[in-house]
């Protein structure tokens, strides 16, 4: 408990309005994609040591031909012979197509696919829309995250999936349903839904599943209406943003030292006192913070080095 409420205190400190860079960054897997994408222009240089690791990797279309590998740690790591979740499903439909990342690790594929068919067998869920999932070889993204970088982190909508092939340009231009009030207190009550609260349910009981991050507000509202067995509470952790989908994250493959794994949450539900903490107003309503030079991008040299060969695969 010490431990995460020093780090939620350092959060605050060092982003300032550090929740803010962390909603916008979230806003860019929000924003609309393209129905005619344009390949990015070579690099001038890519083997100089300070090129952005970010624009190596986004320029890769295709997976590393190599065993399946989840590399390094979430937020620092790349993905060897990644697969593709395929872009239509009776029980999925992949959005944001033009962005090319519905890729991950065979255990995060079965895992989307097993929350999907699930919920829509329980009647719960109609059919699941998977926004950003990783790029082809995993890496830093040049938009939108700073995880979803070793094939084992999977955003999924708040929207349910409508009864028919939605078409390319709802995937690329259609938004998702924030369902947190404009206060950021609490769920607003004409969007949240039982089926909301029943598909967090089962993609928390999934065996491999680490975490779902969702907004503070929607971890308030399950804590309030779930019943029963509650000990999949633990798994939904409570993070600035993702008001219109929640986070998926899978486990480290138990087969795969390569990977670095997460530590585990911090014991019970997480309904009690530290819930409370989300719901500052320095937290809700951060002060702006003092400008400052950006954090510069990653680099390849801090990135695992197997990556190196990641990126220069066939």
């Amino acid at each position: 408990m010490l431990m995460e409420t020093l780090m939620r205190a350092t959060l605050l400190r060092t982003f300032g309005a550090g929740c803010m860079l962390l909603l916008a960054a979230g806003a860019h897997a929000q924003d609309r994609g393209s129905l005619t994408p344009a390949p990015l222009p070579p690099l001038a240089n890519p083997a100089d040591p300070a090129t952005p690791a970010k624009e190596l990797f986004g320029r890769k279309t295709s997976p590393a031909s190599m065993e399946t590998r989840s590399i390094g740690f979430y937020s620092r790591g790349c993905l060897a012979g990644g697969a593709a979740l395929p872009v239509d499903d009776d029980a999925w439909q992949v959005m944001r197509l033009s962005r090319n990342r519905n890729w991950g690790h065979p255990s995060l594929l079965a895992t989307v696919e097993r929350i999907a068919r699930r919920a829509k067998a329980e009647g719960v869920w109609p059919g699941l829309l998977v926004g950003d999932m990783a790029q082809p070889r995993g890496g830093p993204m040049r938009t939108g995250h700073a995880s979803h970088q070793i094939g084992l982190d999977a955003d999924i909508w708040l929207t349910a999936m409508p009864s028919r092939t939605l078409s390319r340009v709802e995937r690329e231009e259609m938004s998702a349903t924030d369902v947190v009030r404009a206060d950021k207190r609490d769920v607003d009550p004409a969007r949240w839904t039982p089926g909301h609260l029943q598909l967090l349910r089962i993609a928390a009981q999934q065996p491999d599943v680490e975490r779902i991050l969702v907004n503070p507000a929607i971890k308030k509202a399950v804590c309030r209406e779930a019943t029963g067995n509650r000990s999949w509470l633990a798994k939904v952790r409570p993070y600035w943003g993702h008001n219109y989908h929640f986070h998926v994250r899978v486990a480290c493959p138990g087969d795969d030292p390569a990977c670095r794994a997460q530590d585990a949450p911090p014991k019970g539900d997480g309904c009690d006192a530290s819930l409370d903490w989300w719901f500052k107003d320095e937290v809700l309503n951060p002060k702006p913070a003092p400008a400052s030079k950006p954090k510069p991008p990653l680099t390849m040299a801090q990135l695992p080095a197997e990556c190196r060969m990641v990126l220069n695969a066939r």
